[in-house]
């Protein structure tokens, strides 16, 4: 090998050119013509090799060679054999420059290690690549444990790197750490706190991606777009981002809708403020304009049938219609209301449907409507909560009731 190196050096010495001199040209020479081989060598990896890697990747039925290719693995992978060439021949090629030889072997072996580093980052990433395409992995925060991993490498790289330039052994560099452990914890708080956080979420299935959170600290009420070792992504409704620290996802409260979409509705919770007043007994002859509405109109015979054989009973005096058992034109309506629910097309009858009288407050008695939409898409939800009530303030004049409203002119 030294023969081939040192040939020039050889064939300008006898033609009589100083040491010196063809020394130097020697190495400008080796150097040339080594960069044209790699260059040569260059365009047949890419043109045969990695070719055939990306045909075969594209032809075969496995995806996880696909996301190879796409990380640039091979590419990678094909750096090796130039630079275990340029290793091989450079030490020969300098043997007369012993300074400029042992900076070298210095420069390429921190060229190996951040390689091996690329090429390791590469690997994970068509791993996240792949285990993100699989329906089991597709909501796992997946990027917080590339990212550690990356963190690991780097850092294990460092520490080649440092030894290497200034040629003490790693052993000496661990001691170091270990002695300034607490400033490293120290600047590593967040990614260890986030590190920590990430395990956290997904053993305990606290956060998927794709689940609607909402944290009003942050503003944030969304999607789960990303999760990583220090932030979480949210992409509010309005489409804009929102960042929340991960370890924040296990220190303070939010609001995952996951529940709800998982379960078979989404629940239904608004009142309808009924001015006190307006509230009364029904007289016959009322009861009797509302059998017209069919929707009660057998609950009305069944219960005014039930009254009126207790009164007669207990020889109640109907003068006074508050005396005995009455109905009001509230308790119909209560009744009417759950009625139309169970009735109604887009609620989940197989869930919780009630109508439900609150505690009278100075803006009127509050009546609640307790149910559940078989849509959960916000929109949808919407559009049939708003026809639910549109109806429910329709019907309240048919049962002599009022909204309440607030006059301020008369402050009542």
């Amino acid at each position: 090998m030294e023969e081939v190196t040192r040939y020039f050096y050889t064939l300008l010495v006898s033609k009589g050119v100083s040491d010196n001199i063809a020394e130097y040209l020697n190495v400008v020479i080796g150097i040339l013509i080594l960069l044209v081989a790699l260059y040569i060598l260059d365009r047949i990896i890419r043109k045969v090799i990695l070719n055939l890697f990306k045909k075969y990747a594209s032809k075969s039925k496995n995806t996880f060679d696909d996301y190879l290719v796409k990380n640039n693995v091979f590419d990678y992978l094909s750096h090796i054999i130039r630079l275990s060439i340029i290793i091989w021949i450079l030490p020969e090629l300098f043997i007369a420059f012993p300074t400029a030889e042992s900076y070298l072997e210095i420069l390429f072996d921190i060229l190996v290690i951040v390689l091996t580093i690329w090429i390791v980052r590469s690997i994970l990433r068509t791993f996240r690549d792949f285990l993100k395409s699989l329906p089991s992995f597709k909501d796992k925060p997946i990027d917080s444990y590339i990212q550690v991993f990356m963190i690991f490498a780097w850092s294990i790289g460092a520490i080649f790197i440092f030894s290497s330039i200034t040629g003490k052994s790693i052993w000496t560099f661990l001691t170091a750490l270990g002695a300034m452990s607490a400033v490293i914890l120290l600047i590593f708080k967040d990614t260890i706190l986030g590190f920590v956080a990430s395990i956290q979420v997904a053993v305990n299935d606290t956060v998927r991606i794709g689940d609607w959170i909402t944290m009003e600290k942050y503003g944030a009420d969304g999607d789960v777009i990303e999760i990583n070792l220090s932030s979480v992504k949210v992409q509010n409704f309005d489409k804009t981002i929102t960042t929340i620290p991960t370890y924040h996802l296990t220190s303070q409260s939010f609001r995952n809708w996951r529940g709800m979409m998982d379960s078979g509705g989404r629940r239904i919770k608004r009142a309808l403020l009924i001015k006190a007043s307006s509230i009364k007994f029904l007289s016959e002859k009322e009861i009797d304009n509302l059998k017209k509405i069919e929707l009660i109109q057998k609950y009305l015979n069944e219960a005014q049938e039930k009254i009126d054989s207790y009164n007669k009973e207990n020889n109640v005096n109907k003068e006074v219609l508050m005396n005995g058992r009455n109905l009001s034109n509230m308790g119909v309506f209560r009744t009417y209301v759950e009625y139309y629910l169970e009735n109604h097309p887009f609620i989940n009858s197989e869930m919780t449907i009630m109508s439900r009288q609150l505690a009278p407050t100075a803006q009127g008695t509050p009546l609640e409507i307790y149910a559940f939409s078989n849509d959960k898409v916000w929109k949808n939800f919407e559009n049939i909560v708003g026809d639910i009530f549109d109806h429910l303030l329709s019907a309240i004049p048919y049962f002599d009731l009022e909204v309440f409203e607030l006059d301020y002119n008369n402050k009542k």
